[in-house]
């Protein structure tokens, strides 16, 4: 089988898997809580490029000053999609804190498949922000999504953690506040 057959059958598994996390509200139920490995000593970001839902590109040193929780994730991911309505409340709780949660799509589609996925999911909250290509991944060593990694206001990469979790919780919300500064 080669690479893209293989790639198209992983991507098709991916969102039929999803299907039952979409369709039931409670999904973040049965995730674990979000449990950070903390990066000691902490070490620079790499200046990663993005997309915005309008196509503009973005590095993420125009975000220094900002805490930011980089969330990697694709419509197409079970776990990732289960962890999207907790990611939203993370994003809303720590916006006041001038924390940016980023959720970084790896969908193919561009803007209008996130698009259709957060009007579906009634999700708010959260830009739509594009790494069609994985190279913003790549950039951080992730080994698969859903990824996530705390970078403080100076840009320092904090905390990381591989796999989806339950983002909505007071005391995740605290460590990142006190993580990034």
């Amino acid at each position: 089988m080669n690479f893209l057959t293989r790639r198209g059958i992983l991507a098709a598994a991916g969102t039929l898997a999803s299907a039952p996390f979409a369709s039931n509200a409670r999904a973040a139920d049965r995730l674990p809580a979000a449990d950070l490995t903390l990066i000691v000593p902490s070490s620079p970001a790499p200046n990663i490029v993005f997309e915005t839902s309008d196509g503009m590109e973005k590095s993420l040193s125009e975000f220094r000053g900002w805490g930011m929780v980089l969330n990697f994730w694709a419509t197409w991911c079970a776990p990732c999609v289960a962890e999207m309505p907790a990611l939203a409340t993370l994003s809303r709780t720590l916006a006041p804190h001038n924390i940016a949660v980023m959720p970084l799509s790896s969908d193919r589609g561009g803007a209008a498949v996130v698009r259709r996925f957060y009007e579906a999911q009634k999700l708010s909250g959260l830009p739509i922000l594009l790494d069609p290509k994985g190279a913003a991944g790549r950039q951080f060593d992730l080994r698969g999504i859903p990824a996530t990694v705390v970078i403080d206001k100076k840009g320092q990469l904090r905390a990381r953690l591989d796999g989806a979790a339950d983002w909505s919780g007071a005391a995740i919300a605290a460590q990142i506040r006190q993580l990034v500064g």
